[in-house]
């Protein structure tokens, strides 16, 4: 019964426990597919999404990592247009490295705080 996917989902659980997003500090929800990495603007409070960004919005350049550090500035940019600048990370229960690591590294250089 531990797959990976339960072992990820048990881990995602225990962190939505302790993270909510507001509207003036939403929750960064990262999702990461094998083709793509998708993130999201939330505010949980009210239900809705802010914001988001894929990396299927715009041409394939470079690897996944790279393309995951694309992702993070566009979020970024997109939060900044709704005047945002404090975020709280959601890494979903995926492992802090590699092309989480880079969306969020990407999300910091755009501008953001969290």
């Amino acid at each position: 019964m531990n797959t990976k996917a339960y072992n990820r989902n048990r881990i995602h659980l225990r962190i939505r426990k302790r993270i909510t997003g507001t509207a003036t500090k939403p929750r960064l929800s990262v999702f990461r597919s094998n083709k793509s990495i998708y993130c999201q603007l939330i505010d949980d409070v009210n239900g809705v999404t802010l914001a988001s960004a894929s990396s299927k919005e715009f041409p394939v350049k470079g690897n996944k990592v790279e393309q995951s550090s694309l992702v993070g500035k566009q979020i970024a940019v997109k939060a900044i247009n709704l005047n945002i600048s404090k975020v709280v990370f959601d890494r979903s229960g995926y492992l802090y490295h590699g092309r989480v690591k880079a969306l969020a590294d990407g999300a910091r250089d755009g501008g953001l705080q969290f």
